[in-house]
């Protein structure tokens, strides 16, 4: 990956009346990087987006994106970015054809734009297709291709394969890898585990601020956390025992076994043992830790 910085801002804050939904988020993201921005609905994650790309002026806070300040230069980003939002938004009555064109022309595009864009992206067969009769992955398909066609330098993907089934999603990655294989930088907001793990870096987001930073690897071994996994033929009522007793700062069901967290690995241990269950020790997951940051959080809400 290249060592330019693509995203580089600091303190950005943005409040919907007496609601404050960004709060002193700090974000860099280099060159050729997929970065994944992570956290539940309602964190945060679209508005920061949007006012990363130039749609949206923050209330406090300073950066630059591909070089250009978010503040005063925010049409040159628009210019250079490919953002595609979470629903659909294209002329469900015109073709993917006709679609593009109108995208091309919002842009000044040569007549080949299109063209190239559809043969690119596997769309070229499907070209006399209803935008509004397409699967939820085609029509993500589309999304990409509008996004891509004008050659960004960047893209903000807000939650892409939210309703796809999992090849189409699996099919997406491997484009998003593709494009960042080629420079492309990429910033994908999602709340689905396995996609995280398919990002260079993550940045994780909780009630508008952001909680937790680097690879995947290195925010596991941050949070510190210890995880058993207990077997047994009653797992709802060990997990019930389990709940909140010493040590125990998680009990999640994963089919007949349970998966106890902690950070107090002797405590937890104690408490596995008076309870009398089988426990071996497993590896910590991504989601072990993003349920313990969302626990450690402040709702925003209120």
């Amino acid at each position: 990956m290249n060592t330019e910085t693509a995203i580089q801002v600091h303190g950005l804050t943005k409040s919907f009346g007496d609601r404050k939904v960004v709060d002193d988020v700090s974000l860099s993201v280099e060159a050729g990087e997929i970065a994944g921005f992570l956290g539940p609905n309602g964190s945060g994650k679209t508005t920061c987006i949007r006012m990363m790309c130039g749609l949206l002026t923050p209330d406090a806070g300073t950066g630059r994106v591909l070089g250009q300040d978010i503040l005063t230069q925010q049409g040159a980003i628009k210019l250079q970015v490919g953002y595609m939002t979470q629903r659909f938004s294209f002329y469900e009555d015109l073709s993917i054809e006709e679609n593009l064109n109108f995208v091309a022309g919002l842009y000044g595009l040569p007549r080949g734009a299109v063209r190239d864009t559809l043969e690119d992206l596997g769309l070229t067969s499907r070209r006399s297709q209803l935008a509004g009769g397409l699967s939820g992955g085609w029509k993500q398909r589309l999304a990409l291709a509008a996004c891509i066609m004008h050659k960004p330098r960047l893209l903000m993907l807000d939650e892409p394969t939210a309703g796809v089934d999992p090849k189409a999603r699996r099919d997406f990655w491997d484009e998003i890898h593709e494009l960042s294989a080629s420079g492309l930088t990429v910033l994908v907001s999602t709340h689905y585990m396995d996609e995280a793990e398919r990002c260079h870096r993550i940045n994780y987001i909780a009630y508008g601020r952001l909680v937790a930073r680097g690879t995947v690897e290195q925010v596991i071994a941050d949070a510190g956390l210890v995880t058993y996994v207990v077997t047994t033929d009653r797992p709802g009522a060990v997990a019930r025992r389990l709940a909140g007793a010493p040590g125990v700062e998680q009990v999640a069901p994963f089919g007949t076994t349970l998966h106890v967290t902690g950070t107090d690995a002797d405590a937890l241990q104690a408490t596995l043992r008076a309870n009398g269950v089988t426990y071996d020790p497993t590896e910590t997951s991504l989601e072990d830790v993003f349920i313990r940051l969302m626990d450690q959080s402040q709702d925003n809400m209120g």
